[in-house]
């Protein structure tokens, strides 16, 4: 497995967040109140927004180099897969979350520790009504992530 500093998220990985965020032209409030637009998008989002693919592909592309930032500065050496897995993590969960995370502690370790497959199992509840809860959609998300990270970069882009 070819591991390298990475710079930017591969279109695999680009498509992994695209499937789970999904894509809305009109603003909404995502179940925490805050309203998002396009693919996940909350910075300066007002009530009235409405936007284009374009506009979307835009917003997820500026987005994600926060998310990117964080993968970089606590792991250098990756593989894309395992880079691009982990950047959809940081921009779902928030880069506090990460940062304090088992999954980065274990990571740091041996990034090929099979234990980080139960790790990112762990990140699949929100609180609805106040209450920890288990989300399909976490849960289906949290398992492509592993999947991604631990599948073999068979070429990189």
């Amino acid at each position: 497995m070819n591991k390298e500093k990475l710079t930017t998220t591969s279109n695999k990985g680009v498509e992994l967040i695209k499937k789970h965020e999904g894509f809305r032209s009109k603003a909404y409030k995502c179940p925490a109140g805050v309203w998002t637009i396009g693919y996940g998008h909350t910075l300066n989002v007002k009530n009235t927004d409405i936007i284009n693919l374009v506009q979307g592909e835009y917003f997820l592309r500026q987005d994600l180099t926060h998310a990117e930032n964080t993968v970089k500065k606590h792991l250098t050496r990756l593989s894309q897969n395992q880079y691009d897995a982990l950047v959809s993590f940081v921009f779902n969960v928030g880069s506090g979350n990460f940062q304090t995370s088992t999954l980065l502690r274990k990571a740091k370790v041996n990034p090929n520790d099979d234990k980080i497959r139960y790790e990112f199992s762990r990140w699949n509840k929100a609180k609805v009504n106040g209450v920890l809860t288990p989300l399909l959609g976490l849960t289906r998300r949290r398992k492509d992530e592993a999947d991604l990270y631990f599948s073999r970069d068979l070429c990189t882009e």
